[in-house]
């Protein structure tokens, strides 16, 4: 495969770790330089790291969860999702507001959105791409896209405050919604 097209299928995985990392930067919890890079490095490594284990596993780990990856991913994402949603809607919990830049949220999202990046790694092996620098494209583009997602996130938890911990948790539950959806062919 070459570099273009792994460059294009890096941005495509990379788009998750973008939006879920807007709802981390709406989420009203001030962004320091070390929670963007544990963000941002997290989701590198666990997007890189899942395309290299899509690529050692070959066909048995892809087909053992491929028929209900998409509702792990669905779960992951839409529990943060609805906890994000109680918070921004709830004054009460506010003193309470978890740090999604931490811990087993952040772990939590990493894998929620790293699932796709495991059938890619598969498809690298199919086409004989050499895995090392496809990993290295693949964690590069979720770091860049997600220091991005949590900038943008964050000039908007300023401007609009609770609300914007609402939408990115609406967000978070949305993305799930689809990665059901399309691997489901509702639609199709």
């Amino acid at each position: 495969m070459e570099i273009y097209a792994v460059g294009l299928i890096a941005i495509g995985l990379a788009m998750d770790c973008f939006a879920v990392s807007l709802g981390i930067g709406a989420s009203g919890i001030r962004q320091t330089f070390r929670s963007v890079f544990r963000v941002s490095f997290h989701f590198g490594l666990f997007q890189g790291g899942m395309a290299f284990l899509g690529w050692l596993a070959g066909n048995t780990l892809v087909n053992l969860i491929a028929n209900f990856d998409h509702w792990i991913a669905f779960g992951l994402l839409a529990w943060v999702g609805i906890r994000m949603i109680r918070e921004g809607a709830n004054p009460e919990l506010s003193d309470c507001q978890t740090d999604r830049s931490r811990g087993g949220t952040l772990m939590v999202l990493c894998v929620a959105t790293s699932l796709d990046a495991l059938a890619i790694g598969l498809t690298l092996a199919i086409t004989n791409t050499p895995i090392a620098s496809a990993s290295l494209i693949i964690g590069l583009a979720s770091s860049i896209l997600s220091v991005i997602g949590i900038l943008i996130g964050s000039g908007l938890g300023i401007k609009f405050g609770k609300r914007m911990e609402i939408a990115g948790g609406i967000l978070l539950t949305l993305l799930g919604l689809r990665i059901l959806i399309t691997h489901m062919n509702l639609f199709a």
